[in-house]
């Protein structure tokens, strides 16, 4: 049943190159925008700063056009940005945009190459209080780092990955609050790097999918904004 709401609910997906996406993909922010085209009774729109997609043979950011000309290409991600760079940006994206809802998947960049789990945590904290700085009531769907390849080529990564989304899920418990909800969604599962993305990192079609899923079950089941999710 499609509920219907009056006010626009505005969604801000944060995230690195598994949110912006590189030309020729759709991106599991569209997979999550036709879900919610289907099953959300009131108007919503994705937000953000940034409209690009990422252009993986000249390294740079490209405004190539979507499949979907109707889709809303609003976002706050980059290829290669975490937590360390999305924190500092996240204060002036909330006003600007007037976001209500962040989905975001940062981490795997921060423990590849700039910060430990501690912090990178740490880095997560400051994100959220920046957030709410600029807007007290915004609610947060936070995914926990989905290991890629090197977490099974790495002994060390792969134990800081684990670490990083344990004290993810601590910070999650210690900073939410009923005036401005922090959610973890729970990891995509089953996800498989060898069925699920085309290189051991970045998702295919269906790894779009099921990041889309955890996105919109957790707004599901939280808020009651939509229904469960299905392949479309």
């Amino acid at each position: 049943m499609i509920v219907h709401h009056e006010r626009m609910l505005r969604f801000m997906p944060v995230g690195d190159s598994m949110t912006i996406g590189s030309a020729g993909e759709h991106t599991w922010r569209h997979r999550l925008w036709q879900h919610l085209r289907e099953t959300y009774g009131g108007p919503f729109a994705l937000v953000g700063p940034r409209e690009t997609l990422y252009d993986q043979a000249t390294g740079t950011p490209t405004s190539y056009e979507y499949a979907d000309p109707g889709f809303p290409r609003a976002h706050l991600a980059g290829w290669g940005e975490g937590w360390l760079h999305m924190t500092p940006l996240i204060g002036d994206a909330v006003r600007s945009c007037r976001a209500d809802v962040l989905l975001v998947a940062l981490g795997l960049i921060d423990l590849g190459f700039y910060t430990n789990a501690e912090q990178t945590a740490e880095n997560a904290r400051a994100f959220v209080a920046a957030a709410r700085a600029a807007k007290p009531r915004v609610r947060m769907v936070v995914l926990p780092v989905i290991p890629n390849i090197r977490a099974e080529q790495d002994a060390d990564f792969a134990a800081q990955v684990t670490r990083f989304n344990e004290l993810l899920a601590k910070a999650v418990a210690d900073l939410d609050e009923p005036r401005s909800p922090l959610l973890l969604a729970s990891p995509p599962l089953p996800y498989d790097i060898n069925l699920d993305t085309y290189d051991g990192t970045h998702p295919n079609a269906s790894g779009e999918h099921k990041i889309a899923a955890a996105f919109a079950d957790a707004i599901y089941q939280a808020w009651d904004v939509g229904e469960p999710y299905q392949d479309m």
